[in-house]
């Protein structure tokens, strides 16, 4: 029963071939094909194309434009809104503001010199020293307040006033050698609680003003100071001093009484002529000593120390200077 069914669709489908296939004018079924002898340049007269509906495959094409008259005006295109982002608040943080360069203040470079540029600029500031040597000053600049070593030297300072070291409750050193300092204000340095070193050498000072009892080392050579110029007792209080160096000026004698802790005294070159008796040595105290003054030097003065054997029978040592 199958084999018949089989058949029978194998011959439609063989008839529906030929009923598909282009119509021949002269096409002779009853006759043969000379393939042998057959004209390949004609080929194309043996099919009728023009009877060929053509085949358009769907969505191939795109569809025609839709065009308006040119005096008809083109809305435009509506845009969408955008969507509606809901704002979230964000958290309040703390901010660190950067560090601001005040130079009205103390600021990060010390105060203002008034010469345009801080203190820390102008001169070279190491922890706490304070370096501005050579660097033509005419006057103390403003100083970090924890400024504990100063040097100013071979500047064009004139002066010292009361305030240039004002409130500096550190400082310990100051020096300013080298400069044409000619006058030291009275308070110029009694207010500095922890002063123990002035170097004021090579200067044009004719008087110095009260020090305070701190005092460890005092270096005032090369000056014009005048013994008119220097306090009486100016050094008694100096209860620390080890360090007097007065020598070049023109001293006319001695500054006494000089403290038990003085180590060194140089007063050569001046015009020192006459020695007092208890200028080193108590007289009424043969027993008195002074082992820790090794070193004075007297040379330079016109003074002959060979008449003044009793000054120094409490020294360690003979002064330097003229015997004869």
């Amino acid at each position: 029963m199958k084999q018949p069914l089989t058949c029978l669709a194998l011959a439609l489908s063989l008839l529906e071939v030929c009923l598909c296939a282009p119509r021949r004018e002269n096409y002779d079924l009853t006759g043969e094909t000379d393939w042998e002898n057959i004209d390949l340049t004609n080929y194309r007269d043996l099919y009728d194309y023009d009877d060929l509906e053509p085949i358009i495959e769907v969505g191939t094409v795109a569809p025609p434009p839709n065009i308006l008259p040119v005096n008809q005006n083109v809305p435009p295109p509506e845009t969408p809104p955008p969507a509606l982002e809901e704002e979230v608040p964000l958290r309040s943080r703390t901010t660190t503001l950067p560090p601001r360069l005040d130079f009205e203040g103390p600021g990060l470079f010390g105060p203002q010199t008034g010469l345009g540029l801080p203190t820390c600029l102008l001169c070279v500031c190491i922890s706490t020293s304070v370096y501005c040597d050579d660097v033509d000053l005419e006057y103390v600049p403003p100083l970090p307040k924890d400024t504990t070593y100063f040097y100013a030297r071979f500047n064009k300072i004139k002066r010292v006033g009361g305030n240039d070291f004002l409130n500096l409750n550190k400082l310990k050193r100051i020096d300013l050698t080298g400069n044409h300092i000619t006058e030291l204000h009275e308070d110029a340095f009694l207010k500095l609680p922890a002063l123990q070193e002035l170097l004021l050498a090579e200067n044009k000072i004719r008087s110095l003003p009260e020090l305070p009892v701190t005092m460890r080392y005092i270096d005032a050579r090369n000056n014009q100071l005048l013994s008119a110029g220097i306090r009486p007792e100016a050094f008694k209080g100096l209860t620390q001093l080890e360090f007097l160096y007065l020598s070049y000026n023109r001293l006319d004698f001695i500054p006494i009484p000089l403290p038990e802790s003085l180590r060194s005294f140089h007063i050569q070159h001046n015009n020192i002529q006459t020695m007092h008796k208890e200028t080193f040595c108590n007289h009424h105290d043969t027993t008195h000593q002074r082992r820790a003054l090794e070193d004075i030097r007297l040379d330079g003065n016109p003074i002959n120390l060979s008449h003044y054997p009793q000054a120094y029978f409490c020294l360690p040592r003979l002064p330097t200077g003229r015997m004869q």
